[in-house]
C-alpha cells in the first residue's frame, strides 16, 4: 500500500505513519493540482489511499472510478496538534480500507 498526504494535512503527519510508505503531494511535485488531476496521477503512480482532511472530496470526485481510497481526517483544525490523536484509529482504517472507499476518522 502507498498512501500520499494531501497538502491540505500538514506535512509532519508523515512521521506519525514512519511503518508505512508514505509520500506527500509536495515531495512528489503535484503541489497546487487539481484533485480530479490529483488522483490520476496517484493511480498512475501506484499510490491506493490519499490521506486527506478535504471533507468535500468524496462530493467532488467519483472516487469508485479513481480506484483509489480516501481517509477523511476529521479534526476541529488541520493543524498538527489536533490531527495527532487520530493516528491510532487511522492505522486501523489503513488496513482494511477499499479503493473506491472513504472512511471519515474522528469527528467525534
Amino acid at each position: 500500500m502507498r498512501i500520499l498526504l494531501n497538502e491540505c494535512a500538514p506535512r509532519p503527519l508523515k512521521r506519525e505513519l514512519a511503518d508505512y510508505e508514505i509520500r506527500t503531494v509536495v515531495e512528489m511535485g503535484w503541489s497546487g493540482k487539481k484533485n480530479g488531476e490529483l488522483l490520476r496521477l496517484m493511480s498512475q503512480e501506484g499510490f491506493t489511499i490519499l490521506l486527506t482532511t478535504d471533507q468535500n472530496l468524496r462530493y467532488q470526485q467519483n472516487l469508485g472510478q479513481a480506484g483509489v481510497a480516501v481517509v477523511v481526517l476529521v479534526a476541529r483544525s488541520n493543524r498538527l496538534p489536533d490531527l495527532v490523536p487520530l493516528i491510532p484509529d487511522v492505522c486501523s482504517v489503513l488496513n482494511t480500507i477499499a479503493p473506491g472507499q472513504v472512511i471519515e476518522v474522528g469527528g467525534s
